[in-house]
Parts: C-alpha cells; sequence; structure tokens
C-alpha cells in the first residue's frame, strides 16, 4: 500500500509541479526503490514460515521403512502365487488321475452287473434243465435213453456246482456295487479338488492340499480296489461286519490348550453349537450306527448260508444223478433226488445272486462307513482349538443337516432329544 501511495503521490506531482519533474521523479524513484524490498522480505518471511510448517506437519512422500515393507508384501504376494500356480498344477494332474478312475470304476461296474446277470441266468438255465433231464430219466423205461439223461444231468449239476463256487467266491453283485460307490465318492473328490483349485486361484494358501488329495485318493484304491487276484480283492465273508473305509485317517490336534471359550463372533461357532453337534453324534452313534450293524450282521450271515447252501444242493443233485446212473434202471431214487436238489439249488440261487444279497451287505458296510467319516469329521472339527482353522461354524451346521438328509431346525430338533436314554428317531434320513 505504502508503493501505491508512493507511486500515486508521484504521478500528482508531476501533473502540479511541472518545473521540478525530474527532482520529483528521482526521488520518489529512491523511495519506491527502498520501500519494494521491504514488502518483499516480509512475504519471503511468511512463505518461508509456510514451507517450514509445512514440512513438519505432512509425512515425506517417501518412507524408507514403508517402501521396504511395500517392496516385502509384493514379493510375498508374487511368492505366493508363484507357489499356488504350482499347486494348481498339480491339482490338475490329480484331477486328471482321478478323473480316469472314475472312468475305470465305471467301467468295471458295468461289467460285473453284467457278469452278475449272466451268470445267475446261466446256472439257473442249467440247473432247471438238468433237473427236468434228471425228472425225464425217472419215467423213461428204455436202458440207454435213461442212462444218457442221468448221465447229462449229472454232468450239468456238477458244472453249475463249479460256476457257482466261483460266483458265490467273487459276489458279482457285490462287486458292482463297490464300483458304483467308488464311482460316486471319486466324483465327490473331483468336485472337491475343482472348489480347491477356484478357491487358489482367488488367492487362498493350500500348502497341504496336493499330499491330502493324494492320500485321499490312495485310500479309496485301497477301500475299492479293481483287481480280483493277487489278494487285492476284498473279503467277501469276513468274520464279522465292519463299515467301510475310503478316507485317510484325521489329524488330530495332539496339543490341549484347554476349554475355548467360544462367542458368537468365534468364526460362527459358539458353545450351544457344539453341545449340538456333539449331541448329533451321539444320537447317530446310538441308533443309526447300531442299526446298520445289526442289520450289516444279519445281510452277512444270509449270505454265508446261501453261499454255501447254493452249491451244496447242486454237489447232492449231481451226485443222486450219479447213483441213479449206476444203479441201473430199478433205482430212481438218485434221480428224484437230482430232481428235488436241483429245483431247491435254482431256488436258492434266485434268492441269492438275484436278490443280490451281496449288494445289500456292501449297501450297509457303505452306510456303515458314513456314519463313521460323519464322526470322526465332528470329532475332529471340534478337537481343532484355533478357531480360524474350523469350517465356519454355520455353514459346517448346514453341511450337517443336509448329510442327514434335514434341515437345519431339524437338526437341532434331533439334538434336543438328549439326554433321553431311549430314542426312537434315527438321525439320517436318506438310509
Amino acid at each position: 500500500m505504502s508503493s501505491l501511495q508512493l507511486a500515486s503521490s508521484c504521478y500528482c506531482s508531476n501533473n502540479i509541479k511541472p518545473k521540478h519533474y525530474s527532482s520529483t521523479i528521482s526521488l520518489k524513484r529512491i523511495n519506491c526503490a527502498i520501500n519494494v524490498p521491504k514488502a518483499a522480505s516480509s512475504t519471503r518471511k511468511l512463505v518461508d514460515q509456510g514451507l517450514h510448517k509445512f514440512k513438519e506437519t505432512t509425512p515425506p512422500l517417501f518412507d524408507n521403512n514403508k517402501n521396504d515393507n511395500i517392496i516385502k508384501i509384493l514379493h510375498d504376494n508374487e511368492d505366493s502365487m508363484t507357489r499356488n500356480t504350482k499347486i494348481i498344477h498339480e491339482l490338475y494332474a490329480v484331477l486328471e488321475a482321478v478323473s480316469d478312475r472314475i472312468e475305470m470304476h465305471n467301467n468295471m461296474k458295468e461289467q460285473r452287473d453284467n457278469w452278475n446277470t449272466l451268470l445267475l441266468n446261466s446256472i439257473n438255465m442249467i440247473t432247471l434243465t438238468a433237473s427236468t433231464m434228471a425228472g425225464v430219466a425217472a419215467t423213461t423205461t428204455g436202458h440207454g435213453s435213461s442212462f444218457a439223461l442221468e448221465l447229462s444231468s449229472a454232468l450239468l449239476f456238477s458244472a453249475a456246482t463249479g460256476m457257482l463256487l466261483v460266483m458265490n467266491k467273487i459276489q458279482p453283485s457285490q462287486l458292482a456295487e463297490e464300483q458304483r460307490n467308488a464311482t460316486r465318492l471319486f466324483k465327490q473328490l473331483h468336485s472337491q479338488i475343482q472348489t480347491t483349485i477356484i478357491a487358489l486361484k482367488g488367492g487362498e494358501e493350500g500348502d497341504e492340499v496336493v499330499k491330502g488329495a493324494i492320500e485321499k485318493v490312495l485310500a479309496l484304491d485301497k477301500a475299492y480296489p479293481l483287481p480280483l487276484l493277487g489278494g487285492a480283492m476284498l473279503e467277501k465273508f469276513p468274520s464279522k461286519f465292519e463299515p467301510a473305509r475310503w478316507w485317510p485317517s484325521p489329524n488330530y490336534n495332539l496339543l490341549k490348550n484347554g476349554k475355548v471359550q467360544l462367542d458368537n463372533n468365534n468364526n460362527g461357532w459358539n458353545m450351544e453349537l457344539e453341545r449340538e453337534m456333539r449331541e448329533v453324534v451321539e444320537v447317530v452313534k446310538r441308533k443309526d450306527k447300531e442299526e446298520y450293524e445289526r442289520l450289516g450282521n444279519l445281510a452277512l450271515k444270509m449270505n454265508k448260508g446261501l453261499a454255501i447252501s447254493g452249491p451244496l444242493l447242486t454237489g447232492i443233485a449231481a451226485l443222486g444223478c450219479v447213483a441213479a446212473f449206476l444203479g441201473g434202471d430199478n433205482n430212481n431214487n438218485g434221480a428224484m433226488v437230482g430232481v428235488v436238489g436241483g429245483a431247491m439249488a435254482a431256488v436258492v440261487n434266485a434268492i441269492e445272486n438275484g436278490g443280490q444279497v451281496g449288494m445289500v451287505f456292501e449297501m450297509y458296510r457303505n452306510c456303515g462307513g458314513f456314519f463313521q467319516v460323519l464322526e470322526e469329521e465332528v470329532e475332529a472339527t471340534l478337537e481343532e482349538n484355533d478357531l480360524d482353522k474350523r469350517e465356519n461354524g454355520e455353514l459346517f451346521e448346514m453341511n450337517m443337516a443336509l448329510k442327514l438328509g434335514r434341515s437345519v431346525s431339524q437338526l437341532r430338533q434331533l439334538a434336543s432329544l438328549l439326554p433321553a436314554t431311549h430314542i426312537d428317531e434315527f438321525a439320517s434320513k436318506l438310509f
């Protein structure tokens, strides 16, 4: 302002006093030259103060520590993506092997189902034909014709006995059911691996997933073998009923850190949900597992009895026909034994292999394994003290309800049945 006032006074003086023009102008110019630096210095002082304050209050644009952290995070992400890429490629290799096994087990299932149908029809046709020939021989008066019929029926009964021994040893209906279960479980594993690959592509970490997938494949191979020779085939007539096992042993957390205090924010888990899961498992043990163990033992005993009775009856019928052949015209009792034995053998064979008792036994064995893996899954989850490593509690409860064929509310209702001493309701509504 002082500079402007001086400039205006210079202009006015110039207009009023033209005689002193040069001296006035020089004086005012000197005054202006003196006053302008004072204003500039004050302005510069304000600017310097503002810059100093800005430096004090504003963080540095390039902090070395923060830059190091950012670079470390980027390197970690790059290493994680590289590691995940390798894991994904390995999982794709396992996935290809699983797909191949699905195709193999499906083909074997169809083949062994055809075995059961063809052997059943062939043995029954042979048995009934031999019985018919033995009956005709008993009513034939001619010496040569009766001998021929008796000898033919004896040969047919002997062939039926050998075929029944082989058929009852391998149990084609049970073999076909094994391959059906293997196909279903390999398809389930196939879907799980695909879901894991999608999660890894989304950035999830999974260092142990390849090893776990391979262990599941090998456990399924052991539970449902393809070959029949070399001792690989499962025992069709074990001493006692045992559930099938197609999963690797779970790795329980052996470090007991005491009871975990849970609340509603701990990955969906709380004390009430833990109690509910334990009570559901208890119902499975006390009701479903016991019932299927009883039915499995009953099917096993029935299958053993029928497997022995069929070849025994055809063998007796063959011996009767041989006795009739050696006894001559007057010995028709042997032929009658052949007729009755052959008819009973056809009935027994139809019940055992037509009714697929071996398949029923394998079905009960598979159901027992289902309840066993359900029990171990819940126990392994509850044994894990780190709640972040558990599956989300609400999701786990929903999966458990779906596996048992129930809604979540029905599952909670099932858990409320305890601590009753007698439970009428089964845990599973699927099996």
